[in-house]
């Protein structure tokens, strides 16, 4: 009886040795477990955290492109709402992670050609501003010339002692809102109406005459909607920014010509030029606010 007490001992030390044995091989294996959980989810948020500093950089990015051109600014904040998009998620796992890079890339490959872009009408606005210092002090010239020839034309009672050229009176720029409605803020002008009145001229050769327009903002851009549309100016090719034919019968014509703005008008005073064969015909200028 004895001996099988002992042996009852001895099996259930055996038994505890072995269980207890059990456990700590299982408590060894959930403590790596956990401890790898517990990495895996540092990294993850280290992946997070780096993604976010490199979108909120990007959105910094995004700010310093910002140019004078609405249409150009416009795509620039709609990446820029994506960028806060992205921020919002709450990126708890791999899958999120990836959706993260991969927007990330894309907002990228937009910079660049954005850039691109950017870097392509600031070209483009600098021949134009070259190419409208080279001619301001003529035009100026010839914008004085042909305000003191008006003014003899209207003195003189007879009409044999008037000059050929051609001129303009009653210059006027309007401002339209999609509705044709007049308005003054840039925001809100869709075209640009200029009208004014071609003079009655008994000596000026008759017939079809094409009637140039150039509108120039306040920095001295000139809006035209491709630079290859330019006329002969004083051997030089000037840029329009609209033109139209009409009808001279050596009598007062009344026409107007319409300009379809295409984000590109700043506030300030703006001058407008009439041209026809080669001469600068009337000049003024409008302010939008």
């Amino acid at each position: 009886m004895e001996k099988k007490s002992i042996k009852y001992i001895v099996a259930m030390i055996v038994l505890i040795v072995i269980l207890g044995g059990g456990l700590i091989i299982m408590l060894a294996r959930y403590n790596k477990m956990k401890a790898e959980s517990e990495m895996a989810r540092e990294t993850l948020e280290d992946q997070k955290q780096s993604l976010s500093k490199e979108l909120k950089d990007m959105n910094v990015e995004y700010d310093a492109l910002k140019t004078d051109n609405d249409s150009m600014n416009h795509k620039i904040e709609d990446q820029q709402k994506k960028i806060k998009g992205l921020l919002s998620i709450q990126a708890s796992n791999i899958d999120k992670i990836k959706i993260y890079k991969k927007e990330l890339g894309t907002l990228r490959d937009i910079m660049k050609s954005y850039i691109v872009q950017i870097d392509s009408l600031n070209r483009r606005n600098q021949v134009l501003v070259e190419e409208n210092q080279d001619v301001k002090t003529k035009l100026s010239d010839a914008r004085t010339k042909n305000e003191t020839l008006s003014q003899e034309k209207e003195d003189l009672s007879s009409k044999v002692n008037l000059a050929s050229t051609l001129s303009a009176k009653n210059i006027t720029t309007l401002a339209l809102n999609k509705r044709g409605k007049e308005t003054e803020k840039v925001s809100k002008v869709t075209k640009l109406k200029v009208c004014f009145t071609i003079r009655e001229n008994s000596i000026a050769k008759a017939g079809t005459k094409t009637i140039y327009i150039r509108l120039t903002r306040p920095d001295n851009l000139v809006l035209a909607t491709s630079e290859q549309n330019t006329f002969d100016y004083e051997n030089q090719n000037l840029v329009y920014s609209e033109k139209r034919d009409v009808e001279y019968e050596n009598k007062d014509v009344d026409m107007c010509i319409f300009w379809d703005n295409q984000n590109n008008l700043i506030t300030g005073i703006y001058s407008v030029d009439l041209f026809t064969d080669g001469k600068l015909i009337g000049s003024s200028t409008f302010t939008l606010k």
